[in-house]
Parts: C-alpha cells; structure tokens; sequence
C-alpha cells in the first residue's frame, strides 16, 4: 500500500509505503509497485496508532448490555427507579456506573423499595462494590458466604454490598458465556486506537480463552497485552502478550505488607513485572515499602496514581516505576471530586505535569468502562482539566495535547517510553488525520481520525 500526500513529523507532502505489514519507504516520488493500493490522505497527519495502557475488555462489553444507572444518564432516585423498571426480560437486572450523588449509598433494602421482584445487582462506578437486592442476595447465598467482600451489619447480616469479589459473584451467578468483543474492537478501531493492555486481575481461564478468541478472529484487532494472566501460564506463542502482574491495592482493604512483598516477589521470580493499583494516598505509600523490601524490577508499574503526593515523586523516579494514569476522569467526575475529596488532596490529583517534569515515566488511559473509552477526550481532559461544570482541576497539572498524545504513543511494552514515529522498519499500524497534526490538536476529538490501518490493513 502506498498513503501519499500525508504530513509525517511536520512535514508534507510525504508519502508511506507499506510491505507485509511494515513501514519500508517514507519519502517523496517513491517507486510504487503497479499492484499497490494507494490511499489518498489528502494533506493530513499521519501518526502511529494510539494505545490504550488500561482498559477492561468484557467490562467494557458488559457495559453496553447493562442499565446505565450514573449520570448522565441517572441523577437521581427516580431517575434509578425508573431506569431498574424499564429494564427488559423478566431476569436478572445488571446495572453500572452507580454513584451516591444519584441515592446515597445503596443496600438491599434500599434496592428493594425500587425493584423488589426480579434480581438486581448493580455495580459502583469505581468497579470496587456490587449491591444486591434481596432477591438477589438470596440467588447467590449471600446470606451464608464467607468470602470477606461480604459486608455485614452490627448483626451479623449482609447488606447487600459486596466488595472487590468479582470472580466469587460470578461462580454464583447464571452461567454465561463472556460477552462479545467485536463491537468494542470496532469502537476503538474507530478511535484510532492499534494497541490496548487489558489490566483486569486475575483473568479466569474462559475468559483469557474468550479474550485470545476474538484477537485470532479478528473481532479485536488490537495488538494486546494482558496483565491479569496467571503466573506461569503460558499463552499461544504469536496471539497476545502477558505484561506486568497486576496487583490491586483495595482502597476497601489494604494489603497485609508480608503478603504484598511476596506477591511482589513472586512475580519477579517468574520475570514479570508488577502493575499495582493504587488509588489512594495510603495505597501508594504501603506500595513503597513493599517495594524497599521487595526490589524492584524493569517494567514495574502503577496503575492509577489517582493520588500522588509531591513528596514521593522522588521516590517513584529513584525506583525506576512508570505511572499509568486517568485524566479522563476529570472530565466525568470532576465535580464530584471537588465535592468529595479532601481539598489537601486535590493538587495531588491524576498527576501529569509535576510526573513528567519530575522525569517520571507516565502513560496515558481510559479504564473503560470506569472511565471514557474515546483516547481523544483523555488527550482533551490532559490539556484542560475541565469538569462537566467548567471548573478546573488542578490546573498546574496540564500537559500540551501533543505531550498527552505521546503518552498514547508509547510501545506497549513501555509505556512511558519514548512516543512512536512513522519510520521505516516500524510496523504499519497508523491513523490517518484529516487534518495537518497541529491543527488537530487545537481541538483534539475523535472526528479527527479517517483512517485507521493495523498491521498495514486498513480496518
């Protein structure tokens, strides 16, 4: 494939050629095969396919099947009640993105007094607590359960929240096959978006099964990195890769530090990095120790980095760590963080600006569903800082669109490594523009993307 007249690093003009899948003449009047396919790109830029660091595939999926149950769509308890007696079939009610601001924190009783006849559960935005109604709780026996997700009254009775214990609800639900991927893969092929890194924990079997399925396929034709597969699970040579381990530092129940620093351990022995949640301040401090005791190894990570104070910026640079964060929340949420978050913690909010002058690697992501899907609302989010009210959030913290779309630039495998370029010999997954690149980041959005090619195929 030949893409002529196109802007490659300011200049225009320029024109790509593509073999097999590879980048092997950038130039002017290159000598094109007769059998070539030529794609016109009309003056605009040509950058390398963007990378999402952190998002949840089935997630993401399972979202777009479920009752939206969070602004903008819901604001309120009726809004809720409402949206839970719209839901069709007769089953099971899944509902996501719930918020207090919407009904307080929910139980069963709570659920109860808005749908009491089918089983609703429904997912805290921050993807940390499910809530069950009662006809729920009874489904799933949650009344005689013993995993420590469970939350109980002074009684001893669950209140129908159940916290960080995902895969132990599942094995008590309905079975279901894991969701289909291939509108999600189309979605952020329409984002321009080459590269995703899937930071689920501990991915179970059918769900790495389902997940290596849809790439073969081509449902996602992402390149992918996994980072909740299994230590010591191999995966098919030439499908996906495994990353860093994840590790979730709970926000609703920190680690035991023995335990993490041999979880830490652990992982290294079995020469994988580490990618460690960390959304609080506490988190992200009990992180550092364990990582004095434990060592640290290449490729270590922290996902998150929601709070970050000044005074460990340091710390995080001495010990080689890479920050992998979410600014795009600030667009969502913004104003429920002004509400809500200690104002002392405010300027340590999705660090971006004192990171990258403080010469900390950082990468930028979504945290679909949590957070938003479109890479180029994140890019604006990183520039701007703007929540939906127009107050801004830690506006020291901004970063030039160029900048936020080189954290999205990055190598899978580094992500808060030197952006990609168009060169030859660098594999062939591209977005074509439809405008020059310093036009487009005036005002980044996703209409800005025509094209989008992965491994020299335009998708």
């Amino acid at each position: 494939m030949l893409i002529r007249d196109v802007e490659v690093a300011g200049r225009s003009g320029v024109e790509v050629l593509i073999r097999e899948g590879v980048i092997v003449a950038v130039g002017s009047g290159l000598a094109v095969p007769g059998t070539a396919e030529v794609l016109d790109g009309h003056g605009g830029a040509l950058i390398p396919g963007l990378h999402d660091h952190h998002l949840h595939l089935h997630a993401a999926a399972a979202q777009r099947m479920s009752v939206q149950c969070g602004p903008p769509h819901v604001r309120s308890r009726g809004d809720l009640a409402g949206a839970l007696a719209a839901a069709p079939g007769d089953g099971w009610i899944r509902g996501v993105g719930y918020i207090e601001s919407v009904a307080g924190l929910l139980d069963s009783a709570e659920l109860d007094r808005m749908r009491a006849t089918r089983p609703v559960r429904i997912q805290h935005r921050s993807g940390a607590m499910w809530m069950l109604n009662t006809a729920a709780a009874a489904l799933v026996r949650l009344d005689g359960a013993d995993h420590p997700g469970v939350e109980r009254d002074e009684r001893g009775r669950p209140t129908g929240r159940v916290w960080r214990a995902d895969d132990w609800l599942r094995d008590r639900l309905p079975t279901t096959a894991p969701p289909p991927l291939d509108a999600l893969g189309a979605e952020l092929t329409r984002f321009g978006v080459t590269g995703i890194t899937d930071a689920t924990p501990d991915l179970s079997a059918s769900s790495l099964d389902a997940i290596v399925d849809a790439h073969l396929c081509g449902a996602v034709p992402q390149r992918m990195c996994l980072l909740g597969v299994p230590l010591g699970h191999e995966l098919p040579t030439g499908t996906v890769d495994s990353g860093p381990f994840k590790i979730v530092l709970a926000d609703s129940g920190l680690p035991d530090l023995d335990e993490l620093v041999a979880t830490i351990r652990g992982a290294h022995t079995a020469g994988r990095a580490i990618a460690a949640h960390c959304v609080t301040r506490e988190a992200l401090l009990i992180l550092l120790v364990a990582l004095d005791e434990a060592g640290t190894a290449p490729g270590d990570r922290i996902e998150h980095g929601a709070l970050i104070p000044e005074e460990t910026i340091a710390q995080l640079r001495g010990r080689g760590l890479t920050v992998v964060t979410q600014p795009g929340f600030l667009a969502h949420r913004g104003d429920d963080y002004l509400r809500n978050v200690e104002p002392r913690d405010l300027p340590d909010l999705y660090r971006c600006r004192s990171l990258l002058d403080g010469h900390v690697p950082v990468a930028l992501s979504s945290d679909a569903p949590y957070g938003p899907l479109d890479p180029w609302a994140v890019i604006a989010a990183a520039a701007d800082r703007r929540c939906p009210s127009g107050e801004i959030v830690g506006p020291a913290e901004r970063i030039d669109p160029s900048e936020a779309l080189d954290r999205y630039l990055a190598p899978l495998g580094d992500p808060g490594g030197p952006a990609r370029t168009v060169r030859v010999g660098a594999d062939a997954d591209l977005v074509l523009l439809d405008r020059p690149l310093t036009d487009a980041m005036t005002s980044p959005h996703a209409d800005l993307v025509r094209t989008t090619l992965i491994r020299g195929e335009v998708r």
